[in-house]
């Protein structure tokens, strides 16, 4: 009966990824872009300028955190393990490819994740605590008046937080018995405690976190994967070269690799793209709707430099590791997850390539955990209060010691399909408020990028203070 269950949640989650959610985000996202002018392509040299350019600006505007710190808590719910394990098992499954197809899901998502955020911060509000939140949930509710989809939406992403804890605990525990041989049980313990440690201290102890961490953790897998693009140099143009192909023609069988068709590697290149950057899913609003800024585009421009920092860059260098070293060939498809290992083993030594790859997996793990929780609680407080919100916590907290030994997988099925439900009950909305996104972008690109200041022609801001009393401000008072 479990094994019948699991099959059937199985084939619906595949069905929804595979073809309707598919289908509804890359539209959406090129919806997006043409409506907005291919904003991310025009203005990508600004976004440059206003993310990482701006880096060490300490902001004097509304806000719980730094820009950059909601920014690296973003980014820290989706760089890590997707990055480094789902690239590989995306080429094992797709061929090389799969990796072209993820350039273009990532190119369009900016556009869907620029406006999913400009939209969160357009209709955040200040919470009993004193914390500004904001989200999927709030701009549904105040600027469509679909108060039910608002409450489906907190609800299933409260809950889904639950057994995307559960996985991420479980990977980094059977990764660090792999590499240093603890048990399950002794790292779930130290997993839980560090993961406790930091969320207690609720968004701006998460952001003081991740924005030391994230960083920190990025430019090493960078710096150890281009060590090994430097080594195997002569391969690139070859890699390239069948990355480019065999986007748009078959592959045969060859070592451990058992061949892939167009539809193969268009498949798993968007679906790993779609699942890497997260963009159209509806958390990213929810760590930016707290950052410190004066206008819902520029805050906004952290979002397309995440989705070009997570897939254009992360998942690239992954790929380019596994394929000029020769791993995606070596290693079985059954055992894809490893790829990367292989990867680093073949320069650095196998001893280095399994532990680099489990510290990794576990900072990055840490950090990804806590923003869920923080995710979490955010919905639990819409749903029902802050008590409520730290009941959730100490759920979550438990779940992070459950995964880590592997208890209650049963509920690891349900994943991907809840998932799906979560990114439904927000993109649709999103893209109904296409109009609002659009006079937003057009004017911050008036007032702010070409400088010609005066008062915006629309509300840029909604907020509602801890009493519950609504009004209206603009960003520039």
């Amino acid at each position: 009966m479990l094994e019948a269950t699991e099959m059937w949640v199985a084939s619906i989650s595949d069905f929804l990824w595979t073809y309707l959610l598919s289908i509804i985000l890359i539209t959406g996202g090129i919806f997006l872009t043409v409506r907005l002018k291919f904003f991310q392509f025009r203005f990508f040299g600004h976004v440059l300028k206003q993310t990482i350019g701006q880096i060490f600006k300490k902001p004097d505007e509304k806000g719980t955190i730094t820009p950059f710190q909601a920014f690296t808590s973003a980014l820290a719910s989706t760089a890590g393990a997707t990055n480094i394990v789902g690239v590989p098992v995306a080429i094992a499954l797709g061929g090389p490819g799969a990796l072209f197809w993820m350039w273009m899901v990532a190119l369009i998502g900016m556009a869907t994740k620029y406006s999913e955020i400009v939209l969160g911060l357009k209709y955040r509000e200040v919470s009993k605590d004193g914390t500004w939140v904001g989200g999927p949930q709030y701009y549904i509710r105040k600027a469509l008046g679909w108060n039910k989809v608002a409450a489906l939406f907190a609800f299933s992403l409260m809950i889904v937080i639950i057994p995307s804890i559960m996985v991420q605990s479980n990977s980094i525990s059977t990764q660090v018995e792999g590499a240093f041989g603890w048990s399950t049980s002794i790292s779930g313990i130290a997993i839980t405690i560090m993961v406790a440690l930091i969320v207690l201290g609720g968004i701006k102890r998460i952001g003081k976190v991740t924005d030391k961490v994230v960083p920190f953790m990025v430019l090493t897998y960078i710096l150890v994967c281009s060590i090994i693009l430097i080594v195997n140099v002569t391969e690139l143009p070859n890699v390239f070269s069948l990355i480019f192909v065999h986007a748009f023609t078959p592959i045969s069988a060859a070592g451990g690799f058992a061949g892939a068709g167009i539809a193969q590697a268009l498949r798993w290149g968007l679906a790993r793209g779609l699942y890497s950057n997260e963009a159209g899913l509806g958390t990213a609003p929810i760590a930016h709707s707290a950052a410190q800024t004066d206008h819902p585009s520029r805050q906004s421009l952290w979002g397309i430099f995440s989705v070009f920092v997570d897939t254009i860059i992360l998942c690239t260098f992954s790929g380019l590791a596994v394929l000029s070293t020769g791993a995606w060939l070596d290693v079985d498809v059954n055992d894809a997850s490893n790829m990367i290992n292989v990867a680093v083993g073949s320069v650095f030594g196998d001893a280095f390539g399994g532990s680099f790859i489990a510290v990794f997996l576990l900072f990055f793990v840490l950090t990804t955990i806590g923003v869920l929780v923080f995710y979490g609680e955010k919905q639990a407080e819409y749903l029902y209060g802050l008590k409520a919100a730290k009941m959730m916590r100490f759920v979550y907290i438990g779940a992070i010691y459950l995964g880590a030994i592997g208890g209650l997988q049963f509920v690891w099925q349900f994943l991907d399909l809840i998932l799906a439900f979560v990114v439904f009950f927000n993109i649709i909305p999103v893209l109904f408020l296409h109009k609002e996104i659009r006079a937003i972008t057009e004017d911050y690109i008036e007032r702010i990028y070409k400088g010609k200041g005066g008062d915006p022609k629309i509300t840029l801001f909604v907020e509602k203070s801890a009493k519950g009393t609504e009004k209206k401000a603009s960003s520039d008072r």
